[in-house]
């Protein structure tokens, strides 16, 4: 959707392009953009190209600002994001999926993984991704899924829970595979854990849970005086959980950092990661964190932490919703070093199995199969059935408005 901002999923996405752009052709197509340059780093030998310019400064031309203004007719209502996309947006994707005749063409979320089944030509690799998972979604867009995934070549979950949860809602009609994010080890020494600070991040938003961490904290604060917890990323959160701290009486000892670009830095300056997030897919920075050799506290939210921290060898994982008992956990590693200093070294041991060359093979392989089983007759005529009109229209507004492109 946007490239051009901070999250996991735009992570593992550049990491993934970056292995794959060592042996092959890689661009990251951003639906749009609203600043001047990314704010992560984008990998040696992988294009990174936005289909609509929404910086304010692009918009002056008085027809793209009123077409900007227009809600998306493309991106699917069901999808939460969907206020983020407009007319212009739509019509930037129509006319860059029209272009597409080769190779593989990945979605990286339902709306776009929709339009990408809808009006990709046959001839191309097609697959959608999902970088959360099924039970996410509301009942009328898993319905839409259900309905149009089967024209993908592939589906892809994160965990093997929801892989079989997607075979099952899909009755067959498409390839569906596990396929986890995938990370690099870090650079220098592991976290040496004898830092008394706990770090969390992520946006600021109520999917991250912050306010339940910081409840959490309050209980922890007072039997640990002597730490500190860091909350870092930004959000539209800030203010009330900057009152929020405020109001439970623990502003001496948790502070909310801001993002920070160096975030491996911190973790390897930290003894313990906490995830307090009420829902996520395959959570990236957990394994950032685990791979920097910090032991976990999370909640057994639906999908991730469970797939990926082995409960009471490389840290805790507890019923969600259950503040008491993530307060407890965190208590307990913050204090016996000892034990935090065994779980951080099964963290790093169990963070190894998500290898990004390893991962990256596993695509290289899956795709080349999928490429090799594409007929020469397939065709470059886009599928049409319910957006036929829609392309043809947004087409003509693509070759007024947006020239050249």
């Amino acid at each position: 959707m946007n490239a051009f901002a901070v999250g996991g999923t735009i992570r593992t996405t550049l990491n993934t392009a970056g292995a794959l752009a060592e042996r092959h052709d890689v661009e990251v197509a951003s639906v749009f953009r609203r600043r001047t340059d990314p704010e992560l780093p984008v990998p040696p030998g992988v294009r990174l190209r936005a289909l609509t310019d929404l910086r304010e400064e692009t918009l002056d031309r008085g027809v793209r600002r009123r077409v900007a203004a227009q809600r998306t007719r493309l991106m699917s209502t069901r999808d939460f994001r969907h206020p983020e996309f407009n007319l212009l947006t739509d019509i930037g994707l129509v006319r860059y999926l029209a272009s597409v005749r080769d190779g593989v063409l990945i979605g990286t979320r339902p709306s776009i993984n929709l339009a990408v089944a809808h009006l990709a030509a046959p001839s191309v690799v097609r697959v959608g991704q999902d970088h959360m998972h099924l039970t996410a979604y509301s009942d009328e867009l898993r319905a839409q899924m259900g309905a149009v995934y089967p024209r993908l070549d592939l589906v892809t979950a994160l965990t093997r829970r929801d892989a079989a949860a997607y075979r099952k809602h899909l009755r067959k009609g498409t390839r569906v595979e596990c396929m986890p994010n995938g990370i690099r080890a870090p650079q220098g020494r592991p976290a040496a854990l004898d830092a008394k600070v706990v770090v969390a991040a992520g946006r600021l938003a109520r999917q991250k849970g912050f306010d339940r961490l910081l409840a959490a904290w309050a209980m922890v604060a007072a039997r640990h005086p002597d730490w500190q917890l860091r909350i870092f990323g930004d959000g539209m959160l800030r203010s009330r959980l900057e009152a929020r701290i405020a109001e439970l009486g623990i502003a001496g000892s948790a502070r909310l950092m801001g993002f920070t670009p160096r975030l491996h830095e911190e973790l390897a300056g930290a003894s313990l990661y906490v995830m307090s997030s009420r829902r996520e897919g395959f959570p990236m920075v957990l394994l950032e964190a685990m791979a920097a050799g910090l032991p976990v506290v999370s909640f057994d939210c639906p999908t991730g932490p469970r797939d990926i921290v082995r409960d009471g060898v490389d840290g805790y994982v507890v019923r969600n919703r259950d503040v008491e008992a993530l307060a407890s956990a965190m208590s307990e590693l913050m204090s016996d070093a000892d034990r935090r200093k065994a779980f951080g070294a099964a963290a790093r041991e169990g963070a190894a199995r998500y290898d990004l060359d390893a991962v990256a093979a596993r695509w290289e392989a899956l795709l080349a199969e999928l490429a090799a089983a594409k007929s020469p007759e397939a065709g470059t005529t886009p599928a049409r059935p319910t957006l036929s009109l829609l392309g043809r229209v947004v087409g003509s507004h693509a070759r007024r408005l947006v020239p050249g492109r």
